[in-house]
């Protein structure tokens, strides 16, 4: 297990990025009503979102996807190389495309050889990029994220997206209160509990696009095949790898899907499988599972009020497994080749 002494220089790096995001996000919120409005004019005409990214762009883009739907929008998350290569029709859509660095692969070829549209924006980290140069873009404060595994710049994105809502007509208030006032949570029950899992799988149903980010995470930290599975795709054969040495991180918000969680993770207390619960419903803890309970959330005041503590989880997991965490040996910051 790694100590303030010997932190590796990796994980450092991340405990800056984290130290920053809430302000970061409240500052991107409020850089980025201009263009979030323009976004917004957009969406009331199309009615139809198509969003477009990779690795932690593509779970932020994941979890908001119910957010737009709610709105009554049209809205799809699909990984920019899919859309290269088994494209859905871009005519008549509102197009989103993210990208932290703006400046990976996808994105610049997706560009050239679409040429965009006019309803096309970027949400980017970076003003000086690619992306921000070719599209309109909602441009995060704080600049680039430096270190390697996504944290403050899934914060940032969603705060970009927290514009547009309100921009659409949502109210940001409760969203706005959490990165104002985030919750703290010990997280040592849940470390304990993951101490001998071989992997971990992370399922949400509303919150899936968390629970995906949260394995990409703990995937490039720890070296481990970490995994998401929406909860019902988990619930159809998958259940049969639950056992005690796999770990499973549940997420369930204050929204009609929060039963259905409720639900799977007693089936997966059942099995001996490690069940971590972050939990912003007001339904009962699960005997047997670690419930980390925040305030009773939906939306985007969920995902704020457990990204953060979900992060740490996940940091404290690698540091545990592995010496050299959040230094790649096999991957780079902005990925510049398919």
């Amino acid at each position: 297990m790694t100590t303030e002494r010997n932190r590796p220089a990796g994980l450092a790096a991340i405990d800056r990025e984290m130290v920053r995001q809430h302000a970061d996000a409240i500052a991107s919120y409020e850089a980025a009503a201009p263009m979030a409005a323009r976004a917004a004019v957009s969406l009331k005409k199309t009615g139809r979102l198509l969003l477009l990214g990779m690795g932690g762009s593509h779970a932020v883009n994941r979890a908001v996807e119910p957010l737009y739907r709610a709105l009554g929008i049209d809205a799809v998350a699909l990984p920019l190389s899919e859309q290269l290569g088994q494209p859905l029709p871009i005519a008549g859509r509102t197009i989103f495309v993210t990208s932290q660095s703006g400046e990976s692969a996808e994105v610049v070829r997706w560009f050239n050889e679409t040429g965009g549209t006019e309803e096309s924006f970027g949400l980017t980290l970076e003003g000086s990029s690619f992306l921000a140069r070719t599209a309109p873009s909602l441009v995060g404060s704080g600049g680039t994220e430096l270190a390697f595994a996504a944290t403050r710049s899934l914060t940032v994105t969603f705060a970009l997206h927290l514009a547009v809502l309100a921009a659409l007509g949502e109210d940001p208030a409760a969203a706005l209160a959490v990165l104002k006032a985030p919750e703290d949570h010990d997280i040592a029950a849940a470390l304990a509990a993951l101490e001998k899992v071989a992997t971990v799988v992370t399922s949400g149903r509303r919150l899936q696009g968390v629970a995906e980010a949260l394995a990409l995470g703990l995937t490039e930290l720890s070296r481990r095949p970490c995994f998401s599975l929406e909860g019902g795709q988990l619930r159809h054969g998958p259940m049969e790898m639950l056992r005690p040495e796999i770990g499973v991180v549940l997420f369930r918000g204050l929204d009609e899907t929060a039963g259905l969680v409720t639900t799977m993770a007693v089936s997966a207390v059942e099995t001996g499988a490690p069940v971590i619960l972050f939990d912003a419903s007001s339904e009962a803890p699960v005997t047997g599972a670690v419930t980390i309970r925040f305030a009773p959330a939906t939306g985007l005041a969920a995902i704020f009020a457990m990204l953060p503590v979900a992060q740490r989880l996940m940091i404290a997991f690698a540091g545990t497994r592995v010496e050299n965490a959040g230094t790649p040996i096999r991957s780079t910051k902005i990925t510049r080749s398919e």
